[in-house]
């Protein structure tokens, strides 16, 4: 486990010291500080934009909220009092960046010793062979091109990167420290045809230096049987001799073969994730919550659902959830439905206000998008029960779809019950006997809406005005309609127990979705 002391070991007292010693919290990743977010549990948050004490207290208060790992701070903020005293309330590791070190240097640092200490967990990276030899072949490709370089994949995602990286800019910096290249940085290469360029052709791109600063880049495409697999992308200072391009392009050649070695674990190891999953949301088993990958508990289990490509799509949901910063997605297919694990408090990625979000804010260019969630697991015995709300809860979205892309099992418990009251007896019993058959042969017979009256009536508890409101005519016609009807049929509607049967009744004659069969 690598934890923010052995960070600071490792980097040396030259570089890095503690300042406010907490809690060995282990250090999953490293992200910037910026005025909103500071990344997410687990994370060493680096304050390079940090200026002002004040500044700093807020960045602290949003790393304790966020169970960062630690924060970077240069002098004379690391040292000032109410810095250093504010990280002590919140048991935060607060360390100090020597004044003579860049934050560019601490990155690379920090990027080399976290992504090798998690590679032979990680289930992107698939084997930690190939994820080691990655990291050589940058190096040799930074040494072919004389220039540093990273390796990405067919979604800007870093995979690896060279040693060396005198030769920087913003960009370059961002790009590393998120693991992919930023929206900033895609849309500035994208106005330049890099991405179509990279699509559709073979070719070496090499893009001048832009009017931001941005340095020029020479991009290769990493290509196998005329699949896109990747690029090579180095910080040069101009244009490249011919000689070194040659070498380059067999150096992609190499890649290529590893990049698909690479997929074929990733691809087996998340088969392996998504089968364990699945095997827990149908009966709780042997294996344990570390086994699982899952994090401390209680959890919800969200049934997702939608139209079109986001039906069923196990590997564009894990594409969604992870660029919106889902590290792990918990995800797995049980039968038809696709279900995802969140843990149920916080609001960090993987959680279940963290989905909500993430489901309404897609839901604005999606609008056939939506999910409901079971109620809460507080153990892994709890989990099958979770799932089957969620998926029952999906599957009634009909009635229940007009109050938003998220249902909640607490929000639409009654329409549960209902509906496996209503599914439990055949709808020709529920309606033999009492007045609503007679009421409905009226209505097909005469053109009444009498059925329709008593619905009202019952759905608005008696109240004669809203329930007029509801059927859009005058209170006093409800009125009418109501002692008309009980000349056509005994009905007592003062009677709790006839209400109760009247609104089963009303439930079996309106067209609901199929619930999901149970999935052994």
């Amino acid at each position: 486990m690598l934890t923010v002391a052995g960070v600071v070991d490792a980097a040396g007292a030259a570089l890095l010291k503690v300042v406010v010693p907490a809690d060995e919290a282990e250090v999953r990743d490293v992200t910037l500080a910026d005025d909103a977010t500071t990344g997410q549990s687990g994370d060493l948050v680096l304050g390079a934009g940090v200026a002002t004490p004040a500044q700093a207290l807020a960045v602290v208060a949003r790393c304790q909220e966020a169970g960062a790992a630690g924060l970077v701070l240069k002098p004379p903020l690391a040292a000032h009092p109410d810095v250093t005293s504010a990280a002590a309330d919140r048991r935060l590791t607060l360390v100090e960046l020597q004044r003579h070190g860049s934050w560019a240097q601490l990155v690379w640092l920090l990027r080399g010793m976290i992504d090798r200490a998690v590679a032979p967990g990680s289930p992107e990276t698939g084997e930690p062979g190939v994820y080691d030899e990655l990291f050589a072949l940058a190096d040799a490709t930074a040494a072919v091109v004389d220039a540093p370089v990273t390796i990405e994949d067919a979604q800007s995602r870093v995979l690896a990167y060279s040693s060396r990286q005198d030769r920087t800019d913003p960009a370059r910096v961002s790009t590393i420290v998120g693991r992919r290249a930023p929206g900033n940085v895609i849309a500035h290469f994208r106005s330049r045809g890099v991405f179509r360029k990279l699509a559709t052709g073979s070719e070496l791109i090499f893009v001048p230096q832009g009017p931001d600063g941005t340095l020029p880049r020479l991009v290769v495409p990493i290509r196998a049987g005329g699949e896109l697999l990747g690029s090579i992308w180095a910080v040069v200072e101009g244009p490249v001799p011919e000689g070194r391009l040659r070498d380059l392009q067999g150096t992609a050649s190499v890649l290529a073969l590893h990049l698909l070695r690479l997929r074929v674990q990733a691809d087996v190891a998340r088969r392996v994730s998504a089968d364990r999953l699945r095997a827990v949301l149908r009966a709780p088993g042997g294996m344990g919550r570390e086994e699982l990958a899952l994090p401390e508990g209680p959890w919800r289990v969200v049934a997702l659902g939608g139209t079109g490509e986001m039906v069923d799509n196990l590997a564009l949901w894990e594409s969604i959830t992870r660029r919106h910063g889902w590290r792990q997605p918990l995800l797995a297919d049980v039968g038809d439905v696709l279900f995802a694990v969140l843990v149920d408090e916080g609001t960090s990625p993987g959680s279940r206000r963290w989905m909500e979000k993430l489901i309404h804010d897609v839901a604005v260019q999606d609008p056939g998008l939506y999910a409901a969630s079971g109620g809460v697991a507080r153990n892994l015995a709890d989990l099958p029960r979770s799932r089957a709300e969620a998926a029952e809860l999906l599957a009634l979205r009909g009635p229940a779809g007009q109050r938003g892309p998220v249902l909640r099992f607490e929000d639409h418990w009654a329409e549960l019950v209902v509906h496996r009251v209503v599914g439990a007896v055949p709808g020709v019993d529920l309606l033999l006997g009492g007045p609503l058959p007679g009421l409905v042969a009226h209505d097909r017979e005469h053109g009444t809406d009498y059925v329709a009256t008593v619905a009202a009536w019952l759905d608005q508890q008696g109240d004669p005005q809203r329930a007029a409101r509801q059927l859009h005519v005058h209170p006093n016609t409800l009125r009418y309609r109501l002692r008309r009807l009980t000349e056509v049929v005994a009905v007592d509607l003062d009677s709790p127990r006839t209400r109760l049967a009247l609104q089963i009744q009303l439930a079996a004659l309106r067209p609901t979705p199929t619930a999901p069969r149970p999935v052994a």
